[in-house]
């Protein structure tokens, strides 16, 4: 598309934010959000942020059916750190390439440790238990 264009021109990743949108359409369905990372690809995009799919089998299928990586989206307040650290573990088992949240960790009780925690994962591999715990201490 015109913005990849001008973002391979300037040098510029492009990180499209896909979501799958409509009356009609559940916004975590994997194969409408494999669709959606697949089209953001398509357009040009470097990195593709979506939906993650609820768990580890059918987000590997989203990850694999998309030629850039893909990462995921934190979605809306979640009604634990432990269900947050959760997904984080799932997406990045399935092959995801990190992740973009915002209100998860801006809305928690220690912005700088929930981020620390969510990077144990992303970056050392750690397991939830393990983050939890860094997170509590």
């Amino acid at each position: 598309g015109e913005i990849s264009k001008a973002c391979q021109e300037w040098g510029m990743p492009l990180l499209a934010m896909m979501y799958p949108r409509g009356e009609k359409i559940n916004q975590f369905d994997p194969k409408a959000v494999a669709l959606a990372a697949r089209v953001g690809a398509e357009l040009g995009a470097d990195i593709v942020k979506t939906n993650f799919t609820g768990d580890v089998e059918s987000f590997r299928k989203v990850v694999e059916g998309c030629p850039v990586p893909v990462v995921i989206a934190g979605g809306p307040k979640m009604s634990s750190v432990e269900e947050l650290l959760q997904m984080v573990r799932m997406a990045m088992d399935a092959g995801a390439s990190g992740v973009a949240i915002g209100r998860n960790i801006f809305q928690a009780e220690n912005p700088t440790k929930m981020t620390r925690a969510i990077a144990m994962i992303v970056h050392e591999n750690a397991d939830v238990k393990t983050a939890l715990e860094y997170l509590r201490s």
